[in-house]
């Protein structure tokens, strides 16, 4: 039904359909405003409760004897198994629906780089993929310990930063992936795989329907790293990803980009004004789009240990990844995209 424009959702929507609406409006709204609430319910407590405004100090303890854990591997899966497993996810990952794909197996005793694009709005899918359990990552490549990386701001927020742990995150810094990179997993374990959003926050900036724009010429960071510790790299892709959401986009070098970019340098988040789809309605809103997203992961490139490679070295190597995502990309668009003759992988941005 359609009023005015705006399309509506009948009301015969099964109970299924409206569960897992509902799943997708609270991880947005958890993802938008829990750094806000986290300190909002944190002032709130210490300022108007009589007694369980105590608790928080030894919470601020805990915090701080805490506070290096995200630059050190992130918590053990003791604690992030529960919430990893919960039912919820699954509910969120069937309102798109959510798919990880594998195309070869990896070898379950090595360390792998998983570098993914793109970014979109909101990562959906590689944080569904490889930060929960409910598409069945463990169980598509055994033996691997699996952390995936997110801003390193997250875990200085009280509260908020005990759900981003619950999921087995660790920080976004050179520090944090060099020590994934270099220590052994926990046990049962017996290899380990560090997920990397190359394009970061800024690649945000650059997602809308029906396009692949991704930063990675000038990334060449974690080419560094890999070459250093002598980790493979393996090329992930999330078609579908930018479809989620409509954004108001500008080019680079427009005003409208450069207070953008002005913005993202003071707080680390560039300001994106986008617009899904509402839990009645389907024409606006916070909510994404009920659009199928996959994340594929190709085949690993495996890099040599060099302790301190050379810009030269490292330009080949990061040459090599490119071909190899372009190829993905390539091979794959065909089973995930519509009208996929007409989509191309923009690496000039």
């Amino acid at each position: 039904m359609e009023i005015l424009g705006v399309k509506f959702a009948p009301l015969n929507v099964p109970l299924q359909r409206r569960l897992q609406t509902l799943t997708a409006a609270i991880w947005i709204f958890i993802t938008l405003f829990g750094a806000f609430w986290g300190y909002i319910i944190t002032a709130y407590l210490l300022l108007y409760t009589e007694t369980i405004r105590y608790f928080l100090v030894p919470y601020f303890l805990w915090m701080y004897y805490d506070w290096d854990t995200c630059y050190r591997g992130g918590r053990s899966e003791l604690w992030t198994r529960v919430v990893k497993k919960n039912v919820f996810w699954h509910y969120f990952c069937n309102y798109f629906p959510l798919r990880l794909v594998k195309t070869v197996d990896l070898n379950p005793n090595k360390s792998y780089l998983f570098v993914c694009v793109p970014h979109g709005i909101f990562s959906m899918g590689i944080i569904s993929s490889f930060g929960t359990d409910a598409l069945d990552c463990k169980k598509l490549f055994p033996g691997l310990e699996i952390r995936p990386i997110t801003l390193d701001q997250h875990f200085k927020v009280p509260l908020f930063r005990e759900y981003v742990y619950s999921l087995g995150f660790c920080a976004s810094s050179v520090r944090s992936i060099e020590y994934l990179l270099s220590t052994p997993p926990e046990s049962p374990y017996t290899g380990k795989a560090t997920i990397l959003i190359v394009g970061g926050v800024s690649e945000m900036m650059e997602s809308t329907p029906g396009t692949y724009r991704i930063l990675l010429k000038r990334r060449k960071g974690f080419i560094k790293l890999a070459l250093k510790h002598g980790t493979s790299l393996v090329p992930v892709f999330s078609f579908g990803e930018t479809d989620l959401y409509n954004q108001i986009y500008r080019p680079e070098g427009s005003t409208f980009r450069r207070i953008q970019n002005h913005i993202r340098n003071l707080i680390g988040v560039p300001p994106v004004v986008f617009s899904g789809r509402g839990f009645f309605q389907y024409s606006f809103g916070l909510i994404p789009k009920r659009l199928p997203v996959t994340v594929v992961v190709g085949s690993p490139i495996e890099l040599p240990k060099i302790t301190d490679p050379t810009p030269e070295e490292i330009d080949i190597h990061h040459e090599t990844f490119i071909k190899h995502l372009v190829e993905l990309f390539e091979t794959q668009k065909h089973n995930y995209i519509k009208n996929s003759e007409k989509v191309t992988l923009e690496l000039n941005v």
